[in-house]
């Protein structure tokens, strides 16, 4: 495949991925003063209650740490809490508060109204289909590559520690 086509593909993934990002937030941001990180960590939360904070890094491909600050700054607000893990004294479990769980209803609504402007109205069902796939794939080759290079001891770039995924919840 010609570099040239690789390179627009990434541009436009990348475009698009922000562009996204801060249309949806601006939308959390406008009607529940919320941004797009914190919705997301509260909207995990709803659909899978019980997380450990290394349980939402994990599932955003973020540190242990930043996940802790966005955990601190939504409990900070009422929106969830920690208590003790039962299974492990070491860890926490957060779960949403009644007044988080009422602030992500309601922004969940406005989620999918910008989802589905943005992509629903513009690519039919199959599509959106076809294309979660493809970037399911995608997303899968490159976990692959990132664990064999960790695996036989490989950074990403020779002396240069991994950059911050753009537009992931920090």
């Amino acid at each position: 495949m010609a570099d040239a086509d690789l390179r627009l593909l990434y541009r436009e993934l990348v475009s698009l991925e922000i562009e996204l990002w801060d249309g949806i937030e601006g939308r959390l941001r406008a009607q529940y003063d919320l941004p797009l990180t914190s919705f997301e960590v509260l909207h995990l939360l709803l659909r899978r209650p019980g997380r450990r904070i290394q349980d939402i890094a994990e599932e955003f491909s973020i540190t242990v740490g930043g996940t802790s600050k966005v955990v601190d700054r939504l409990e900070g607000a009422g929106l969830c809490e920690r208590r003790a893990n039962p299974n492990d004294r070491r860890s926490s479990i957060v779960e949403l508060t009644p007044e988080g769980r009422k602030l992500v209803v309601g922004a969940l609504k406005v989620f999918d109204e910008e989802l589905e402007l943005r992509i629903g109205s513009v690519i039919p069902e199959e599509s959106v289909r076809e294309v979660t796939a493809v970037l399911g794939t995608l997303r899968a080759a490159g976990r692959a590559l990132d664990a064999e290079r960790k695996a036989t001891g490989q950074a990403p770039v020779p002396g240069r520690p991994t950059p911050k995924q753009p537009g992931r919840p920090a």
